[in-house]
């Protein structure tokens, strides 16, 4: 398959493509980016590499949509509802074809908030069955913080429970397209999902993998278990085109240099830590330089080296 100039320029793309400090590259819109077509029939809004902001309202993930031939498959709610009615616009844009099904890649707010806008439509809503319990349980909360950096561009934003759901895989036969929903193992976040296009030969894997931006390492993150989903049925799938949760789309060496590379690397750091008793205190500080240069490093590493020594202290 020929790709388009925008996907070869965004598949050889480094970091240093991508910067946090841009607060909105499409200001006429509430889309933090403009959605471009990855491969032909797939496109993808690219979300700031920053945390959540009214500056970027709360596009800071990577919001993708699907043109099959016989309606539109839509890859993450968003983190409102006003966002979701922004990416609409963009998909009327592209196509006649109604939006069919949004996937939730997780229980997230910028994976889910903007399910009120899509439940509006009359739009079904896919999510796995952990993501769905994540929703249920902290969706009240998850939509507090929302309202707190996003003021008025909250306005609208119900939090609305998916109302379908799957295990292990969920397959879509639409148009010209089979779609795989997959939940491949444990990683980033509960009810992680995965979107393989086996004929297309591109994942939109959400946050099971990172390149631009950082890994987060959530308190519940089993990182060894990260790592083994991550090498095992994630690598399996022999993706030639990666869209991240976060970030430009890739190719698998970059992901995996940046995700499974990098756990695999802190988890060594603090075992060597532990290994000669450190304690706690000293393990936020061990040294990740090699890392230095990736997007929300500030924000996230120390609180990743903590994280990973808690999780490690009782293996």
């Amino acid at each position: 398959m020929r790709l388009t100039a925008i996907t070869a320029a965004t598949l050889t793309a480094s970091a240093a493509f991508a910067s946090e400090d841009i607060a909105d590259k499409y200001p006429q819109s509430e889309l933090y980016n403009k959605p471009v077509e990855v491969i032909p029939h797939v496109f993808s809004a690219i979300g700031a590499t920053a945390p959540p902001t009214y500056e970027n309202s709360g596009h800071n993930n990577n919001l993708s949509f699907i043109v099959t031939g016989d309606g539109v498959v839509v890859i993450n709610g968003g983190a409102s509802a006003r966002l979701a009615k922004a990416l609409h616009e963009e998909i009327k844009a592209v196509t006649d074809q109604p939006v069919k099904l949004v996937i939730n890649e997780n229980g997230q707010g910028h994976a889910m908030l903007g399910n009120s806008y899509w439940a509006e439509q009359g739009v079904d809503i896919l999510a796995h069955e952990d993501a769905i319990a994540e929703v249920e349980k902290n969706g009240d909360f998850i939509l507090q913080g929302m309202q707190g950096y996003n003021k008025d561009k909250a306005k609208g934003t119900e939090v609305v429970v998916p109302n379908l759901s799957f295990s292990d895989k969920h397959v879509v036969e639409m148009g010209d397209v089979t779609i795989e929903v997959l939940h491949l193992g444990p990683a980033h976040d509960p009810g992680d999902a995965q979107v393989w296009i086996p004929q297309w030969s591109i994942v939109i894997a959400g946050d099971i993998a990172f390149h631009e931006r950082m890994p987060p390492i959530f308190p519940e993150t089993d990182t060894d278990a990260w790592i083994e989903t991550f090498d095992g049925p994630f690598t399996d799938l022999g993706a030639t085109y990666v869209i991240p949760g976060h970030g430009h789309p890739t190719n698998m060496a970059q992901v995996t240099r940046y995700t499974s590379d990098y756990i695999k690397d802190l988890r060594a750091k603090i075992g060597a830590h532990i290994d000669a008793g450190g304690d706690l205190s000293d393990a936020y500080y061990v040294d990740q330089s090699n890392w230095a240069h990736l997007d929300t490093f500030e924000e996230l590493a120390t609180k990743n080296a903590g994280r990973v020594f808690e999780e490690m202290e009782w293996e």
